[in-house]
């Protein structure tokens, strides 16, 4: 049994991490801290001691792993200080502010002979999933281009905010999650080219990004904003004898919103409307078009690799250098609005 606490009890905890691993029979959740417990709007959950006193977590000798679930500003303080306790720390995205955080955050695990790693739950987004089982197939060729598109259209935020910070930034906040599915796949790139705008002007939040990674002939696109009233496909990908479409996204996130758990029949799972569309000339010249059945996502699938790592000795899915290269492609098209 891996015994685990979290430090924070807000939206994170409570709707992408909570539902997935209330479902594992290998994992207890013992204690959950927060600043103030008894105000939030999230209810508690029988079985789980919740407490305002950081000790409660850090000096709890059952407590193997703890998950930073705060706002980015304090993860390197949480997770060093349970590292200097003797815990193995997961930590939400971004998993640092900075590079150079990042790196003392790995050096000063190696140091402890501890385990700390960034939850990088879209690697198990439905989409994402269903993609590589695609380009996998061999019915794409040899792959040429990948688009991927995570779009809003939720203008009200950009508009509220009227100073530039790096870490609140779109780039920060989402690029987290789309960079980290292109390096877990492909690696880290021979080169990109950035193009990180403030649509709202100079000075004002990052709305907007379009990052192209190079490997070699294949171009990966990822493109993000808040200001799309209709979303771009999900994914798009070319390759020389087809291509695949993937419309929408994976729908964890819409169902978590809904209040309709990982326990309940059908969760997260695409109709046959959702599915993506594969075109593409087999080996006879023969044409083909059909919809291809979406994978299915699973966000606990992170902590069943943190459970084979720390329980068991196996190597880590979430790579210390993924991670580091995601921070410095974050840090560096960061900079390009300041």
């Amino acid at each position: 049994m891996l015994t685990i606490g979290y430090v924070g009890n807000g939206k994170s905890t409570n709707r992408y991490h909570l539902p997935f691993v209330r479902k594992r029979d290998t994992i207890k959740v013992k204690t959950i801290y927060d600043l103030d417990v008894e105000h939030v709007k999230w209810e508690k959950i029988d079985g789980i001691k919740y407490t305002d006193r950081i000790e409660d977590l850090m000096e709890d000798p059952d407590i193997l792993l703890i998950v930073v679930c705060t706002t980015q500003l304090y993860h390197y303080q949480y997770a060093k200080m349970a590292l200097e306790h003797g815990k193995n720390v997961l930590v939400e995205k971004p998993f640092m502010m900075t590079f150079k955080e990042a790196q003392e955050i790995f050096a000063y695990a190696k140091e402890k002979g501890l385990v700390v790693q960034c939850y990088q739950n879209r690697r198990y987004d439905s989409d994402f999933l269903t993609v590589q089982e695609v380009i996998e197939s061999g019915k794409l060729g040899d792959l040429l281009e990948v688009e991927m598109h995570f779009d809003y259209y939720r203008p009200e935020i950009p508009e509220a905010v009227h100073d530039y910070t790096f870490y609140n930034s779109y780039l920060y906040g989402h690029g987290c999650h789309t960079l980290d599915q292109v390096i877990s796949y492909f690696g880290k790139p021979d080169t990109i080219h950035y193009d990180v705008r403030q649509l709202l002007g100079k000075g004002r939040m990052n709305d907007y990004f379009d990052l192209d990674l190079y490997y070699d002939q294949l171009k990966v696109s990822v493109k993000s904003s808040y200001i799309r009233i209709k979303s771009r496909p999900s994914f798009v990908v070319y390759g020389k004898k087809g291509m695949f479409v993937k419309e929408t996204k994976d729908r964890m996130e819409e169902h978590l919103k809904l209040f309709y758990m990982p326990d309940q029949e059908g969760f997260g799972v695409d109709l046959p409307e959702h599915y993506g569309t594969l075109t593409y000339y087999d080996e006879e010249g023969n044409y083909h078009e059909e919809k291809v059945v979406s994978e299915i996502g699973d966000y606990g699938r992170v902590y069943d690799g943190l459970y084979e790592v720390i329980i068991h000795g196996k190597e880590k899915i979430v790579k210390d250098e993924e991670t580091l290269w995601q921070m410095e492609l974050l840090e560096k098209g960061a900079k390009l609005c300041e």
